[in-house]
């Protein structure tokens, strides 16, 4: 279930200052950004990451991935060890050595703890005054506009400026270093992170030139491209791993994800121009039926991912697009049996549940009520941070009577979508409905706590 939703990242702006890989994060990082939630697409990301975290001596679970749709190819880690990437980067590269380079850059900064280390460089920057002004010149650097940085602090906060700085680029110095080591250890190759860093450099040229990156390196968080190539080239020249290649699978997966990207985030007709009819490889056959069920060709998309699951009937992402195409076309009914498959074929994939459960609902038979509030609790005992659970949730519980459990259905979603006060009205509602002493009226009672805490501190 390929789906985009708001995500506010404007508290995380202390925490990011010191884990981007590059300096030109969307202009939107300190306010609403767009989210991708996709099954298969983090699926990809997480089997690269996870033989990374391991040699790390970091637990698989104890990191969680995010997508974010930026054209700017950019990856970071905030606090709590969740992990951003870009579309821009994933569709840059052009195999999976380049993601996996990328990978272990920012499994560098998790592991060196370098986001801790931060909050003690900024907690020198004692007045509010002095803080403004630190946020103001990483928010300048990460816009990739070094004048802005330069402009926000006055000549009496060189010192702190100066320590920021030094102490960022010295973090992607590190990372760098802990990533090689990494990719060493788990017998990968290096090569893919230098040519991702070379992409990078010539990305960065469109903006800046090689002179002016030179005039403003000492005032940039991370150091010159051309330092960290020249770095990871020695490496490279070096390791008796640099011509170990990503296995078949794996680059089978990334051609898909891309295409997937490709198919959702581009215009209909230039994905059908770039994956033209001649072209019969998978992902180019994925691409197609993307781009006709966006352009609301439903007949075409559903020819294009039927010839997918003739030839690869057991793929449970095939069939979540066909269920989603009959969904979104009107078939309801005819949707459910491809949710249900792609469900048995992948159960541990909230996405998928949540695909499901909003079909049986929309079907508007209360014999499926009672399924489709099973699959949400499971969807959501995986995750509960997907919005969209909540509010089918909330109407699921609703239709059924459970009125307690809809109203704190209704605060969890109101609370992910970014509206407190009305969170803090369900929340009060489902104390209301629930009995002294039972479990929901001690959620209802935890809610309001979080929700008021966090009001207060707006």
């Amino acid at each position: 279930m390929f789906r985009t939703g708001f995500i506010r990242l404007a508290a995380r702006v202390k925490a990011l200052s010191g884990a981007l890989l590059i300096a030109s994060a969307a202009p939107t990082l300190a306010g609403q950004t767009v989210q991708i939630y996709d099954t298969e697409i983090e699926n990809i990301v997480r089997s690269h990451l996870e033989p990374i975290l391991d040699a790390a001596g970091l637990e698989p679970d104890s990191v969680r991935i995010h997508l974010l749709r930026s054209d700017a190819p950019n990856a970071f880690v905030s606090r709590g060890r969740h992990m951003f990437l870009t579309t821009g980067l994933l569709r840059r590269t052009t195999h999976p050595g380049q993601v996996i380079g990328v990978l272990a850059h920012e499994t560098g900064h998790i592991a060196g703890g370098h986001l801790a280390r931060l909050d003690t460089v900024l907690r020198d920057a004692a007045t509010p005054t002095l803080m403004s002004a630190v946020i103001g010149a990483v928010l300048g650097t990460l816009a990739g506009d070094a004048g802005v940085a330069i402009a926000t602090i006055s000549a009496g906060q060189q010192l702190v400026r100066s320590r920021l700085l030094s102490f960022s680029r010295t973090q992607e110095n590190s990372a760098d270093r802990a990533a090689v080591h990494l990719l060493d250890r788990t017998g990968q190759s290096s090569r893919g992170l230098l040519e991702f860093m070379e992409i990078l450099e010539e990305y960065q040229s469109l903006f800046v030139s090689r002179k002016e990156q030179e005039q403003i390196s000492y005032q940039v968080t991370h150091p010159l491209t051309r330092d960290r190539i020249a770095f990871l080239r020695n490496h490279v020249e070096n390791s008796s791993y640099s011509d170990v290649a990503a296995p078949p699978a794996a680059a089978d997966a990334h051609r898909r994800m891309v295409a997937k990207l490709d198919g959702f985030l581009d215009r209909p007709e230039r994905t059908l121009r770039k994956y033209p009819a001649s072209d019969s490889s998978v992902p180019a056959r994925y691409a197609r039926a993307v781009a006709h069920y966006r352009r609301a060709d439903f007949a075409q998309a559903l020819d294009a991912v039927s010839g997918l699951i003739a030839d690869h009937p057991d793929d449970p992402y095939f069939l979540e697009l066909k269920g989603q195409i009959l969904f979104e076309s009107g078939r309801i009914a005819d949707a459910l049996p491809y949710y249900r498959r792609a469900v048995e074929k992948l159960p541990d994939a909230p996405l998928l549940r949540v695909g499901l459960a909003h079909a049986m609902i929309e079907t508007n038979r209360e014999a499926l009520l009672r399924s489709a509030i099973s699959n949400l609790e499971e969807a959501l005992r995986y995750d509960d941070t997907i919005a969209l659970a909540w509010r089918l949730a909330a109407t699921a519980y609703g239709r059924s009577g459970k009125l307690g459990e809809a109203a704190l259905a209704s605060s969890e979603y109101a609370m992910r979508a970014g509206r407190p006060a009305d969170a803090v009205l369900m929340a009060e509602r489902a104390k209301r409905l629930f009995k002294e002493g039972s479990a929901g009226r001690l959620r209802a009672e935890d809610l309001l706590g979080t929700l008021k805490r966090r009001m207060r501190g707006r």
